[in-house]
């Protein structure tokens, strides 16, 4: 199971609107001058993912969840989004190539076989996106941070 803590941004009658920040690698590694991952990750947006979520026990804004998915689904997905487009492109590019005898028509047949891929993965992927196996679950429910108080006082 893949785990993620994300913040809840809203729960309306069983549906909670969740927050998760994307996390780098960068922050940990000692290369930040010469790495080039760590000026493009500084470029990018800083922007939370933001993910809708159904939840029977009632959450408040700003509690913290962990939410998980299994990884057999992960791989599905990841297997699906890159390899139908590979697939499609040799295959196109391959058939073109024996059709036509000629390298413009194999790269051409590349290009539009990866694109058919592309819109081939697509399409399966909203035909199987709903289905429960590929829906992040729920794992754990912190405190909400009203009831978390820690008394900074000293009593000698």
């Amino acid at each position: 199971m893949m785990k993620e803590w994300a913040t809840v941004a809203s729960w309306d009658n069983g549906i909670a609107t969740l927050y998760t920040e994307a996390k780098t690698s960068c922050n940990s590694c000692n290369a930040r001058k010469g790495c080039g991952s760590h000026l493009l990750n500084k470029l990018g947006p800083e922007d939370a993912e933001v993910i809708k979520i159904a939840s029977k026990q009632p959450l408040k804004a700003g509690q913290r969840i962990e939410i998980g998915i299994r990884e057999s689904s992960l791989l599905g997905s990841a297997l699906l989004v890159y390899m139908t487009p590979l697939i499609g492109l040799f295959i196109v590019a391959g058939l073109f190539q024996a059709l036509f005898h000629s390298d413009l028509a194999s790269a051409s047949g590349a290009l539009l076989g990866g694109i058919g891929g592309f819109i081939l993965s697509k399409g399966i992927s909203a035909l199987i996106g709903d289905k429960e196996a590929f829906q992040p679950v729920i794992l754990s429910v912190a405190l909400t941070p009203d009831i978390l108080r820690v008394d900074a006082t000293r009593h000698e």
